[in-house]
């Protein structure tokens, strides 16, 4: 399970517009770089929770199916439980 609910407020402006897992490095985003390792690891079946703006990382990562793995979501809803659910 990859952990992608909360809203990264300590990153500040950066995330103002967008979620943390979405921010780049280099040409990839920071969720984009975890499910490439976990396949090249052999592990295939992904299961990431989402609140903050989760829609957009769904749109980004679809079922998986381009990283060789497949996602499941879990909706944690909105507002995020946060950092240890409070």
């Amino acid at each position: 399970m990859i952990l992608a609910a909360g809203r990264g407020e300590r990153m500040g402006a950066l995330t103002a517009m967008q979620p943390k897992p979405l921010l780049t490095i280099g040409d990839r985003s920071l969720i984009e770089h975890h499910v490439v390792r976990l396949a090249a690891s052999g592990v295939n079946e992904l299961v990431i929770n989402l609140s903050y703006r989760g829609s957009e990382i769904r749109k980004r990562l679809g079922d998986g199916s381009r990283f060789g793995v497949s996602i499941e979501y879990s909706e944690e809803g909105e507002p995020p439980l946060e950092t240890a659910a409070s």
